[in-house]
């Protein structure tokens, strides 16, 4: 990404004014103001860490799979390390939350981190402002875990920020664990980043040569000393010159003693939305579920390459990075975002569901019912029964209450993390012509074990339908995705791969046919992951 550099006088717009009726802005550079609460004190700094619990490893499988010895990553992921089905999926690296202007601005994040834990399982953390002093508890593991009444009440104010993280950049570790806090000559800032620099590495090396000394391995850290290192005075000028440095996705969120801020990059690859409580305190979100969650009325996005500065005189809008064409990641719709969610003005159900219609009519399959792989296959699966005119029901059983470190047991069982997770329907399943949907297939180990599973539970047929595109590159933009000689769609045809996980019929989305449903939005997203056409060129 080869950011524009505008002159803040000339090139920028910004426009601070408090709308009576605030009203849904399209995705462009649009300012709107909102009129949050009166304004913070002087500037001092106590930044204060609470451990949580350890976050333990993954748990070993032993089961052979099929077609595991077709994978050139068979080395680093042999037959007897396979953990449960969730790691064969995507990973989504985390969800940001930002308040400003609630007397409960801690417990209102701790909420919204909540309802964005789907986002992130191996971390959470909050950031409080209270009498200008930034105070932070982070810890490992699920918000519930780390965040109790008692943590809460050590983080008073009305201006906070939250993260809840996956790891993809930086290994999983409490230091690695988000908001970043860090206090410079002019003051303190925390940031929580959700997405990945891909030009990190470069200028990590470029701050180390400088006398920069990093204290975790995570991407989001270089923004905190490009913020420190700037000579400009104002905050805001601080992160557009720091912003300008930055190639890749980036949805972040700032505070400081007396500011929220709020930044997306100039392709938007990342979500972020902005929403706004009845008492007037304003409100950024990954996602639109989170702002349902505390009672928050949806405003708008926030728009690719805009910056929103929220303090004591209002809401200042300025786009300082011009980007003929967005890039939003389509991923969002086909599986990290929550169903209830709005992303990128859509609503994230009705894509889902208008993906299963097309698979009933692109890639129809005699069958008797119609299952799906829980979650994240439910809804195409809902659409694609109601366009065939099959009955959708429950043929897996998803367990919520296993977690990612238990027993094994010492006589192997075979598909043992599957089973820990998905157990099968016999009365749904036997003696029926079953079609399945999923939402994607990365590495194919764990759907050819849910194949297994659904025949030996007595399944006639098994028919698996994908509700996205064959994946064969790797994400560069926040996403967890193996590297492309670990997908099973860089390997293998779709016809070995029926044959690979014993399958009766396998079919994809067409990805000409997801652009059709996108209509006159379809050049707004990212296809990288099924094309490798990159918008931002890897270079790390």
């Amino acid at each position: 990404m080869a950011a524009i550099k505008p002159s803040l006088i000339s090139s920028s717009h910004s426009i601070r004014h408090t709308p009576l009726h605030p009203t849904l802005t399209p995705l462009f550079c649009c300012p709107k103001t909102l009129n949050p609460k009166p304004p913070f004190l002087k500037i001092t700094l106590a930044v204060s860490h609470s451990l949580s619990r350890a976050h333990n490893t993954s748990f070993i499988v032993h089961s052979k799979n099929p077609i595991s010895h077709i994978l050139s990553a068979d080395k680093e992921y042999p037959d007897d390390i396979s953990v449960d089905y969730d790691d064969e999926k995507p990973r989504e690296e985390c969800g940001v939350v930002g308040i400003y202007g609630d007397p409960e601005a801690s417990h209102l994040c701790y909420l919204a981190l909540h309802a964005l834990q789907h986002r992130g399982q191996e971390g959470a953390g909050i950031v409080c402002v209270k009498d200008s002093v930034l105070q932070t508890i982070t810890g490992m593991g699920l918000v519930s875990e780390v965040f109790d009444q008692s943590k809460l009440d050590q983080l008073p104010g009305d201006l906070a920020i939250g993260h809840v993280r996956y790891s993809t950049a930086g290994s999983s570790m409490l230091k690695n664990v988000q908001p970043f806090v860090a206090g410079y000559r002019f003051g303190s800032v925390g940031v929580a980043h959700n997405g990945n620099f891909v030009n990190y590495r470069a200028l990590r090396a470029m701050l180390e040569e400088n006398g920069s000394i990093f204290n975790t391995s995570s991407d989001t850290e270089v923004v905190l000393h490009l913020i420190a290192n700037s000579k400009d005075r104002p905050f805001l000028l601080r992160i557009v010159e720091a912003c300008e440095q930055l190639e890749g996705a980036y949805s972040m969120v700032f505070v400081t003693e007396d500011k929220l801020v709020a930044v997306r990059d100039p392709h938007g690859f990342r979500p972020l939305v902005m929403g706004r409580r009845s008492n007037g305190a304003v409100v950024f979100a990954s996602e639109t579920c989170a702002l349902d969650l505390i009672e928050a009325t949806f405003e708008r996005e926030v728009c690719p390459g805009e910056v929103l500065v929220v303090d004591k005189e209002g809401v200042l809008s300025q786009c300082l990075w011009f980007c003929p064409q967005p890039k939003q990641c389509i991923f969002e719709h086909i599986y990290f975002s929550q169903p209830n969610s709005v992303v990128f003005g859509r609503s994230v159900y009705e894509t889902r569901f208008a993906i299963g219609e097309i698979l009933a009519t692109e890639s129809p399959a005699e069958c008797d019912v119609v299952i799906a792989v829980p979650d994240s296959g439910v809804v195409a699966a809902l659409g694609y029964a109601a366009k065939a005119g099959v009955p959708f029901q429950q043929g897996l059983i998803r367990s919520h209450y296993v977690g990612r470190t238990f027993i094994e047991p010492s006589q192997k069982i075979r598909d043992f993390g599957v089973k820990l997770k998905l157990s099968p329907v016999r009365a749904v399943l036997e003696g029926k012509r079953i079609v399945v949907v999923d939402d994607s297939i990365v590495r194919g180990t764990t759907s050819s074990k849910i194949v297994r599973l659904l025949k030996e539970a007595g399944a006639k047929e098994v028919h698996l339908r994908i509700a996205s595109p064959p994946i064969i590159g790797s994400c560069y933009y926040g996403v967890d995705t193996p590297s492309a000689e670990e997908l099973i769609s860089n390997k293998m045809k779709v016809e070995e791969m029926r044959e690979a996980m014993g399958l009766d019929s396998l079919a994809y989305l067409r990805l000409d046919s997801l652009k059709k449903l996108l209509g006159k939005q379809y050049h707004n997203f990212c296809y990288a992951c099924f094309t490798r056409d990159y918008p931002v060129k890897p270079r790390d």
